[in-house]
């Protein structure tokens, strides 16, 4: 298959889990793919297996999204070696680990969400000229989880601070409501320049994203998770299905569109989020 010829996608958290699996997946179809992590020890050999399964360029980027430095240096370095972006997949995460980022924020916050919100607009342009000159809009995933659900509000200052509890769940439930958020709201800013977004629930999956939740809760939990190859599904199809081609700032599970929660379709608390993370993230 090499329906994916000729388009360019960057995949943050690559290395492993239902990252991997998704470049290898998108490798296949002719795509050329960069993606982005801490590791080039652990993303070079993904890069080779990707080369490897037919992709048309794998290259690897440095970017650690707890460091909104790095970040700038992740999107810098794209943008020396391509003008266009055809899909961004903003996949890498984590739970369960307490502190902060290296700017000072909540740890989960500042990478689940802030790290890749600076990614995509830092890369805003090259999603405008991949549209451009495809004549098909350029695509946003983000993954998400259907642990949004669970969270009851933002509380802002709450973001600004180390980890509060003791598994962070509570915080990962912010930090993924604050993914379907800013799908909706990047919709609302840039469906007109040609990008649209897609917010997903990738399954409970068994992957690396919960390294950090303290045992015993980290194995039981896993027992009843979904391999990452099944984790991987609707980010390929929010990145490649057709039929979502004129949908933008919607929220998919299991590969179907569903329903977010009331707080994901609450248009004021995304805008001021969307507000604070410029701010944050030292954009004009």
């Amino acid at each position: 298959m090499s329906d994916l010829a000729g388009k360019t996608i960057l995949i943050t958290g690559a290395n492993t889990g239902i990252g991997r699996e998704t470049a290898l997946a998108l490798g296949r179809r002719g795509a050329t793919l960069y993606l982005a992590g801490r590791s080039e020890e652990r993303t070079g050999p993904v890069v080779e297996e990707a080369r490897a399964a037919g992709a048309g360029g794998a290259r690897y980027l440095p970017l650690d999204l707890g460091d909104l430095a790095s970040v700038r240096a992740c999107a810098d370095a794209f943008l020396e070696r391509a003008d266009a972006l055809d899909v961004l997949i903003d996949n890498a995460g984590l739970a369960g680990q307490p502190g902060t980022t290296k700017d000072g924020f909540e740890r989960t916050f500042g990478v689940n969400h802030l790290g890749h919100f600076l990614l995509t607009e830092r890369l805003s342009d090259a999603l405008k000229a991949g549209a451009d000159a495809s004549g098909t809009p350029s695509r946003v995933v983000l993954v998400s989880s259907k642990a949004h659900y669970r969270a009851e509000g933002i509380d802002w200052d709450a973001l600004e601070k180390p980890t509060a509890t003791t598994t962070g769940l509570p915080e990962y439930a912010v930090s993924k409501l604050c993914n379907v958020l800013h799908a909706k709201e990047l919709s609302r800013r840039r469906r007109a320049e040609g990008i649209h977004t897609y917010a997903l629930h990738p399954g409970v999956v068994a992957s690396d994203v919960w390294r950090s939740v303290p045992w015993p809760i980290r194995p039981v939990m896993k027992l009843f998770m979904s391999s990452n190859e099944e984790g991987a599904a609707t980010s390929i199809h929010c990145a490649t299905a057709p039929e979502l081609a004129e949908h933008s700032g919607r929220y998919y599970d299991d590969c179907t569109e569903r329903e977010p929660s009331e707080l994901a379709k609450d248009e004021a608390l995304a805008a001021e989020l969307w507000e604070r993370s410029v701010s944050w993230a030292g954009l004009d």
